[in-house]
Protein backbone atom coordinates (compact mmCIF):
# COMPACT_ATOMS: atom_id res chain seq x y z
CA UNK A 1 0.00 0.00 0.00
CA UNK A 2 1.57 3.82 -0.71
CA UNK A 3 1.71 6.16 1.35
CA UNK A 4 2.90 9.47 1.91
CA UNK A 5 4.12 11.36 4.69
CA UNK A 6 4.37 15.08 4.39
CA UNK A 7 7.32 17.24 7.02
CA UNK A 8 8.52 20.14 7.80
CA UNK A 9 5.70 22.70 7.75
CA UNK A 10 5.49 25.25 10.90
CA UNK A 11 5.30 28.82 11.75
CA UNK A 12 7.90 31.41 9.74
CA UNK A 13 7.47 35.41 9.57
CA UNK A 14 7.47 36.86 6.66
CA UNK A 15 9.99 36.84 4.61
CA UNK A 16 11.47 33.52 5.78
CA UNK A 17 11.92 30.03 4.03
CA UNK A 18 10.62 26.45 4.47
CA UNK A 19 11.15 23.05 3.02
CA UNK A 20 8.28 20.18 3.15
CA UNK A 21 9.13 17.00 2.24
CA UNK A 22 6.84 13.96 1.18
CA UNK A 23 7.98 10.53 1.83
CA UNK A 24 6.54 8.22 -0.32
CA UNK A 25 6.61 4.41 0.25
CA UNK A 26 5.31 1.39 -0.58
CA UNK A 27 5.10 1.76 -4.28
CA UNK A 28 6.54 -0.74 -6.83
CA UNK A 29 6.09 1.37 -9.76
CA UNK A 30 7.75 4.64 -11.16
CA UNK A 31 6.34 7.61 -10.21
CA UNK A 32 4.43 8.84 -13.03
CA UNK A 33 4.03 12.58 -11.01
CA UNK A 34 4.66 14.55 -7.92
CA UNK A 35 2.72 17.99 -6.98
CA UNK A 36 1.96 20.09 -4.13
CA UNK A 37 -1.57 21.57 -3.27
CA UNK A 38 -2.56 23.87 -0.50
CA UNK A 39 -5.84 24.75 0.37
CA UNK A 40 -7.27 27.45 3.11
CA UNK A 41 -9.82 25.94 5.27
CA UNK A 42 -13.42 26.90 3.44
CA UNK A 43 -11.63 27.58 -0.16
CA UNK A 44 -11.00 24.66 -2.82
CA UNK A 45 -7.36 23.31 -2.64
CA UNK A 46 -5.14 24.51 -5.60
CA UNK A 47 -2.40 23.19 -6.96
CA UNK A 48 1.16 25.06 -6.34
CA UNK A 49 3.89 22.84 -8.22
CA UNK A 50 4.03 19.80 -10.13
CA UNK A 51 7.12 17.18 -11.34
CA UNK A 52 7.02 15.12 -13.90
CA UNK A 53 10.07 12.89 -15.99
CA UNK A 54 9.16 15.45 -18.36
CA UNK A 55 8.48 18.76 -16.96
CA UNK A 56 7.98 21.40 -14.03
CA UNK A 57 4.78 23.42 -13.82
CA UNK A 58 4.32 25.96 -10.97
CA UNK A 59 0.91 28.09 -10.32
CA UNK A 60 1.44 31.87 -10.82
CA UNK A 61 1.42 32.81 -7.03
CA UNK A 62 4.41 30.79 -6.65
CA UNK A 63 6.58 31.37 -10.09
CA UNK A 64 10.41 32.40 -8.59
CA UNK A 65 9.59 32.09 -4.75
CA UNK A 66 8.76 28.09 -4.82
CA UNK A 67 11.18 25.09 -5.98
CA UNK A 68 9.71 21.43 -6.62
CA UNK A 69 12.13 18.84 -6.75
CA UNK A 70 12.24 14.66 -6.84
CA UNK A 71 14.83 12.50 -4.54
CA UNK A 72 14.83 9.26 -6.18
CA UNK A 73 16.81 7.88 -3.70
CA UNK A 74 15.46 9.18 -0.76
CA UNK A 75 11.76 8.51 -3.16
CA UNK A 76 10.84 12.26 -2.27
CA UNK A 77 8.51 14.59 -3.36
CA UNK A 78 9.94 18.25 -2.15
CA UNK A 79 8.94 21.72 -2.01
CA UNK A 80 11.81 24.48 -1.35
CA UNK A 81 9.71 28.02 -0.09
CA UNK A 82 11.57 30.88 0.00
CA UNK A 83 10.51 34.70 0.30
CA UNK A 84 6.82 33.03 2.12
CA UNK A 85 4.25 35.60 2.62
CA UNK A 86 1.41 35.69 4.92
CA UNK A 87 -1.19 34.52 2.46
CA UNK A 88 0.88 31.45 1.63
CA UNK A 89 -0.34 30.07 5.19
CA UNK A 90 -2.32 27.14 4.43
CA UNK A 91 -2.58 23.46 5.01
CA UNK A 92 -0.11 21.73 2.04
CA UNK A 93 -0.35 18.53 0.60
CA UNK A 94 1.62 16.04 -0.99
CA UNK A 95 0.27 14.26 -4.42
CA UNK A 96 1.40 11.01 -5.82
CA UNK A 97 0.31 9.72 -9.18
CA UNK A 98 1.11 6.28 -10.13
CA UNK A 99 -1.57 6.17 -12.64
CA UNK A 100 -3.70 5.30 -13.01
CA UNK A 101 -3.81 5.23 -9.10
CA UNK A 102 -3.29 8.29 -7.38
CA UNK A 103 -2.62 8.91 -3.37
CA UNK A 104 -2.97 12.15 -1.33
CA UNK A 105 -0.64 12.63 2.23
CA UNK A 106 -2.56 13.71 5.35
CA UNK A 107 -1.17 17.36 5.04
CA UNK A 108 1.38 19.89 6.76
CA UNK A 109 0.22 23.23 7.93
CA UNK A 110 2.60 25.96 6.94
CA UNK A 111 1.54 29.56 8.58
CA UNK A 112 3.51 32.94 7.67
CA UNK A 113 3.38 36.01 10.03
CA UNK A 114 3.09 39.31 8.87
Amino acid sequence: QVQLRESGGGLVQAGGSLRLSCEISGSTVELTSGAWFRQVPGNARELVATITSREITYADFVKGRFTISRDKRKNTVDLQMDSLQPEDSAWYYCKAEFLPKIFWGDGVRVTVSS
